[in-house]
């Protein structure tokens, strides 16, 4: 398993995930809404490529970076881990949880339904 990849790496890696490969110029550019600072991007591009996350290629006199670690390899895991955590493994209190809070649309419910006849008929 790949060391973990913090919030912010993972902000990072979006930007690496919808686009590659791309220099540090343009994760910067990318993230300029976000009010970090061009060094805090080259940090958490450095603890990425350590990390195994991404991949650089040199390209005359820059880096470009390319996701190794896939998203959805990414999201099953923290959300394995969230239901781990949370919900002792368990995907029912998770749903239920949001019911409770009223936190699940007509649309939600509909998909979710979706989800289980789907599951009933394999």
């Amino acid at each position: 398993m790949m060391s973990q990849i913090s919030e912010a790496e993972a902000v990072v890696m979006d930007v690496l995930w919808g686009e590659h490969p791309l220099g540090a110029d343009e994760v910067v550019a990318a993230l300029a809404g976000r009010g970090w600072a061009e060094p805090t991007i080259k940090t958490l591009l450095n603890r990425l490529l350590t990390k195994g996350a991404i991949s650089a290629s040199r390209d005359g006199r820059r880096y470009l970076y390319s996701p190794v670690l896939q998203r959805q390899a990414w999201v099953a895991e923290q959300s394995s881990g969230l239901l781990d955590k949370l919900f002792d493994g368990r995907v029912a209190p998770l749903v239920a949880h949001f019911s409770q809070r009223g936190q699940l649309s007509p649309q939600d419910i509909a998909d979710l339904k979706a989800l289980i006849e789907g599951l009933d008929h394999d």
